[in-house]
């Protein structure tokens, strides 16, 4: 392909825009300008591996699901503990010290029914289902990071493609003005020519305003928003694999931490629904007494054993509420299942389309409408078509340009979805479901 083309095969990628040859403008230096973008001037560099560090080590919701897992945890050992033993004195009859007696006692509730063990096994699906929730939660920071950081990574691309479109815009204007002034032309080719570099121009600065404001949202989801801008070291992506959508939602189902976590839900909630049936199994507080009767002049030993009888509180209102608790988290399994389905079909939809438009703009509209372009200006310079026609190919091929990259970044962030069980809200609101320690406070009141 010669430079007429205004494109070349490059190791990089399928195309590269580079400068027509000299003869197009007439100038003085006959050489191309060399582009220098302003992603280029900015150091240092930065890759994709390197942001997503960044962010898992500084993203304020990894470090408040994990001090919730704590909590959890903390919740767990104090369901779990007995009851501490009471232990006192007892004195009677203390006027008269002829009959005083005089006893220390030591008071303990035992626990029945397994309530302790089953306090802890609720308490313990909870710290699980916290864990699974942190897991998912790294899950959603880095595909939210890898998804903006390829936004980035186009917005970036556009800004290098653009800025070397100027040269071609302002060296056709220039040919313009040259015409114009050599009669070859008129004035509606200079103006013509004048409106599409202000328009190109006017796309440069409004790449750099989207460039800034996505390089603003990536450091925000790495939790370091007072981070430099830097030129990112990446790749978009040329083309990827056909993807078999329902093998790839079988895989999401079955390793999702997302629907893991809410299954441990379900768990929990049984536990909960048996922890509640076993409450109305009164405790047994036992006390023991020794002392002395002084007046008999001998020791004496007092047992103490008593219970609550269940007759008309039996749990009944708590076990019910366990149910319906217990069947809200089978109905939230569910849910999420359903959630993933769709969110995957989304997904899928973004990944099949910016495929065949990638493949589509690589093998076809680029090296056509670069052809088509080269072919523009070679008869606008021997006088068999006029300039609009340049003005189209010249538009054609540069909104080609910018639709190739808007379709390979949107391959890059379907399939950084798709890597990610189609998780996302790196900085959304945190799941706390750590519980309480109220499971001990209901043991030990028995009513």
């Amino acid at each position: 392909m010669t430079r007429h083309a205004a494109q070349s095969k490059t190791s990089d990628g399928p195309f590269k825009l580079v400068a027509f040859e000299d003869s197009v403008v007439h100038d003085a230096g006959g050489d191309a300008i060399a582009a220098t973008t302003i992603a280029d001037a900015v150091t240092p560099t930065i890759t994709l591996a390197q942001i997503e560090s960044i962010a898992l080590a500084n993203n304020p919701t990894l470090r408040g699901l994990t001090a919730t897992m704590n909590k959890a945890a903390g919740y767990r050992n104090q369901v779990g503990l007995r009851a501490n033993p009471t232990v006192g004195y007892q004195g009677q009859q203390l006027a008269d010290q002829q009959t005083d007696q005089h006893t220390a006692f030591i008071e303990q509730e035992f626990v029945t029914g397994g309530k302790l063990e089953l306090n802890r096994r609720v308490l313990g699906e909870a710290v699980q289902a916290q864990a699974l929730e942190l897991q998912a939660q790294r899950l959603r920071i880095s595909t939210d990071v890898r998804a903006q950081f390829f936004q980035a990574l186009a917005a970036q691309k556009r800004i290098e493609i653009i800025h070397e479109f100027q040269s071609v815009a302002d060296k056709g204007f220039e040919l313009a003005e040259l015409r114009r002034k050599a009669l070859e032309g008129s004035k509606i080719d200079v103006l013509q020519a004048k409106v599409q570099k202000n328009e190109i121009d006017l796309a440069y600065q409004q790449a750099q305003i989207a460039f800034t404001a996505a390089w603003k949202s990536l450091t925000a989801l790495a939790g370091s928003t007072a981070m430099p801008p830097a030129r990112l070291d990446g790749e978009l992506p040329e083309s990827d694999e056909t993807l078999d959508w329902n093998s790839v939602g079988a895989t999401i189902l079955s390793a999702s931490p997302e629907l893991q976590a809410a299954q441990t839900r379900v768990r929990q909630a049984r536990a909960y629904l048996e922890r509640q049936g076993v409450q109305a199994i009164p405790n047994l507080t036992m006390q023991m007494a020794a002392g002395v009767d002084n007046g008999t002049n001998s020791g004496m030993i007092n047992l103490q054993v008593g219970a609550p009888i269940p007759v008309f509180n039996q749990n009944q209102g708590n076990i019910a509420a366990a149910r319906a608790d217990y069947c809200r988290a089978v109905m939230d399994v569910q849910r999420i299942e359903n959630s993933i389905a769709a969110r995957l079909a989304n997904v899928s939809q973004d990944y099949q389309s910016s495929l065949v438009a990638v493949a589509k703009y690589s093998q076809e509209i680029l090296p056509n409408a670069a052809e088509s372009m080269s072919l523009a200006e070679l008869a606008y310079k021997s006088g068999e078509t006029n300039f609009i026609q340049v003005l189209v190919a010249r538009r054609t091929y540069f909104d080609s340009n910018l639709q190739y990259i808007a379709a390979q970044s949107q391959l890059a962030q379907a399939r950084a979805r798709v890597d990610g069980f189609v998780l996302s809200g790196g900085l959304d609101p945190m799941n706390d479901q750590s519980g309480d320690d109220s499971l001990r406070g209901l043991t030990f009141s028995q009513q």
